[in-house]
């Protein structure tokens, strides 16, 4: 959850009920009206790891080795560290790093993507990607704290692996005015930032390519941290988290140019947050994006090629959820792989994926 300064303009209801989507509030301006196919359907989780809000748990992601250990990496905002588990169990398996701006150093780390064997950390008050060899996070390399237009205030990430090795990867920059305030729509043309990140037999490059957001129209990114891309439709879909105007995702191209396409509006009550990918070889699949709220929180499900919403899942004790990540690779007591959630920032939820899926009539993947 980013904390901002706005007016709010209305309390928002919200009244999804079991197996009927009648409850959800009208579609925004200029969206097509909401489907009548889906509900919200309430499923529990198969365990959470120990609690402790001290940490301000964030995000999470998965990293399955060769030899079968499965990991599950969470980031702890307050207290500085990644916090690593059995990813099948939820046990604790380490604590890892501390305050600082040195390597295995962080401040305030938020997002986190792996991806091979590379974990990359957003840490927002240094301004920085730190990147962390798996499985023992052995620190490589940081980046996009200097040069040229460097982050203000990163939240997010997600990271496309690219042909010969290389990494591109997508960081949201939630910078704001003096007074803490979101900027004039003139100057949110830095909302992502990408970097080419390649390996080399001397040791590890990194390219700053380009900045890119909408400074008018409905493309417009206002207030944002979470993002994800589709690399087989061509598509990087950003959460829009200002929870007044908008509360939805916008659609943009691997050119960086808004499409025209949002995703979500009417559907989402709280903030948009937390975004994964369900990603069948076929092209089809399913998006999952949080609607972050305290008292009410759901997940809800898009059609991945035609991004229509199919139905949401809410769950009777997991609340407030930032990150969100799920692993189609299957463990023991996920035979269908499983789904994370943070639960109210001080531990994380775990889901069977084939449960989330059927739970809404989700198809799941036949290869």
């Amino acid at each position: 959850m980013i904390a901002r300064r706005l007016v709010a303009l209305a309390a928002i209801p919200l009244a999804l009920g079991l197996g009927g989507c009648a409850g959800l509030e009208r579609a925004m301006d200029g969206e097509p009206p909401l489907p009548t196919v889906a509900g919200a359907v309430s499923l529990s989780e198969r365990w959470q790891t120990v609690r402790d809000e001290v940490d301000n748990t964030d995000s999470v992601a998965t990293w399955h080795a060769p030899d079968g250990r499965h990991l599950l990496i969470a980031t702890a905002k307050q207290t500085d560290r990644l916090l690593v588990y059995d990813a099948a169990t939820g046990t604790l398996k380490r604590k890892f790093g501390e305050s600082g701006t040195g390597p295995a150093q962080f401040d305030r780390p938020n997002g986190v993507f792996v991806i091979d064997d590379l974990a990359f950390v957003v840490e927002r008050d240094n301004r920085r990607v730190q990147v962390l060899q798996l499985p023992d996070l052995e620190p490589l390399l940081t980046f996009g704290n200097d040069g040229d237009g460097p982050l203000r205030k990163p939240y997010g990430l997600w990271v496309h692996g690219l042909a010969g090795g290389d990494y591109r990867v997508y960081v949201t920059d939630n910078y704001e005015t003096a007074d803490e305030a979101v900027p004039p729509p003139a100057e949110l043309d830095r909302r992502v930032q990408q970097f080419l990140v390649r390996r080399t037999a001397d040791g590890w490059t990194v390219l700053r390519e380009r900045a890119f957001g909408e400074t008018s129209g409905l493309g417009v990114l206002h207030v944002v941290e979470s993002i994800w891309g589709d690399p087989r439709h061509g598509r990087l879909l950003v959460a829009d988290e200002e929870e007044y105007r908008q509360r939805n995702i916008k659609v943009y191209g691997f050119d960086g140019r808004f499409t025209g396409r949002r995703v979500g509006a009417g559907v989402f009550h709280f903030q948009p947050e937390g975004i994964a990918l369900y990603a069948c070889a076929d092209g089809s699949g399913w998006w999952f994006a949080t609607d972050q709220g305290k008292r009410e929180n759901f997940f809800h499900l898009f059609d991945r090629q035609t991004l229509e919403y199919r139905g949401s899942v809410g769950s009777p004790t997991v609340l407030n959820t930032d990150g969100i990540w799920l692993t189609q690779t299957p463990m023991p007591g996920f035979d269908h792989g499983a789904f994370y959630a943070v639960h109210d920032d001080g531990n994380v939820a775990a889901f069977d994926l084939g449960e989330l899926l059927d739970g809404v009539g989700a198809a799941r993947c036949t290869d």
